[in-house]
């Protein structure tokens, strides 16, 4: 498996493993097919939360991980950005700043997990 760096990298690539058209796909979706090529090739404004979850159900992708990839929030997280709205900036800022914080925080995540 390549090493997948783009939201339309990995959506092109799973519905080629999958083997969908990008017309069978697009119809299990009830989008056009142009606008799913457009995706796959990074072009555009990524889709609404509803239909990329849809297109990891069909791919068997992780609808959160795609979701990020995406470029957008899932819904269920909104609410807890909200209530920490104030920490928001200082924690980012902390993570770009300091890349070995960020590992470490990425890292105590994935052992909760």
């Amino acid at each position: 498996m390549i090493e997948v760096k783009t939201f339309g990298e990995l959506i092109k690539q799973a519905r080629k493993e999958k083997k969908y058209s990008q017309r069978e796909l697009a119809d299990k979706l009830g989008i056009d097919f142009t606008y799913l090529s457009k995706l796959e090739n990074d072009r555009g404004n990524p889709p609404k939360e509803d239909i990329i979850r849809q297109l990891a159900q069909y791919l068997t992708l992780d609808e959160d991980k795609l979701i990020f990839l995406a470029g957008k929030i899932p819904s269920e997280d909104e609410e807890l950005i909200k209530q920490h709205y104030k920490d928001m900036p200082l924690l980012f800022r902390r993570m770009r700043e300091n890349p070995e914080f960020a590992a470490k925080i990425f890292r105590q995540a994935r052992e909760i997990n």
